[in-house]
């Protein structure tokens, strides 16, 4: 990836908090028009070959910029997150973290290592592997990158690029205790299956209506910003397996 990332000076800017408790809104299962990628694809081999360009088409995603939390209207802050695929012996994996609760932006939510772009950054890829070792502590000898997925702006006004990568096991992990409580791996498997996804829609008390995707693992709750991306890797590798 080749994006140079814009200087973003640190604006300390209020923190956000949803004004509805996501576990808890009505949902039904997700009608996508892709369906389960089959398991014969989810290989590392296959991967590098979908995986490694720049993806810029519009998902079937929940559209999160179109309403901007209180405070956070704006230009939207530049960011960077890796999407690292975990190349395990029983199957790939995807390495997720959950964010402390004390955290002014998504505290306590589950999302992919990152954060913002910084000036010293090369690109957006330089971000993302630099926010990855310092909240988690894998280091970038065991990354490969491929490409990205497309730019997605969240409502907490973060435009976050994501960028996807296969990671060698037999990494050590050492994450930085004030931003992540935990650090976790979902099968692949498992998040190219639309029927894992539930879609809610949330009442506001502005009487607004809020779509959104949720991915319930285990006693993880994978949902807004994190799950439409999961959902948008989901799409491409499911198309792809039905055109090759």
């Amino acid at each position: 990836m080749s994006a140079t990332p814009p200087e973003s000076p640190r604006v300390r800017r209020p923190p956000t908090r949803p004004s509805f408790d996501p576990m808890t809104q009505p949902w039904v299962p997700s009608s996508l028009k892709f369906g389960p990628v089959p398991a014969k694809h989810l290989n590392p081999a296959w991967l590098r070959t979908v995986l490694s360009e720049n993806i810029e088409r519009p998902l079937d995603i929940p559209n999160e910029s179109l309403r901007r939390m209180p405070g956070r209207e704006g230009t939207p802050v530049e960011a960077a997150v890796l999407v690292p695929i975990v190349m395990r012996p029983e199957g790939l994996a995807v390495l997720l973290t959950q964010r402390t609760a004390h955290l002014n932006d998504h505290a306590g939510q589950i999302s992919f290592p990152g954060g913002r772009c910084e000036a010293s950054d090369v690109d957006v890829q330089d971000t993302a592997l630099r926010e990855t070792e310092e909240e988690t502590g894998l280091m970038r000898e065991h990354i490969e990158c491929l490409g990205g997925l497309p730019r997605y702006i969240t409502g907490s006004g973060f435009a976050i690029n994501p960028v996807t990568a296969l990671v060698r096991p037999g990494f050590t992990l050492a994450p930085d205790e004030f931003e992540v409580a935990e650090v976790f791996e979902v099968p692949l498997a498992f998040l190219t299956d639309p029927a894992n996804y539930r879609f809610h829609q949330a009442h506001l008390p502005d009487g607004g209506l809020r779509q959104f995707y949720s991915i319930p693992y285990n006693q993880f709750f994978i949902w807004g910003a994190t799950a439409a991306m999961l959902l948008g890797l989901c799409q491409v590798l499911s198309e792809a397996a039905a055109e090759s």
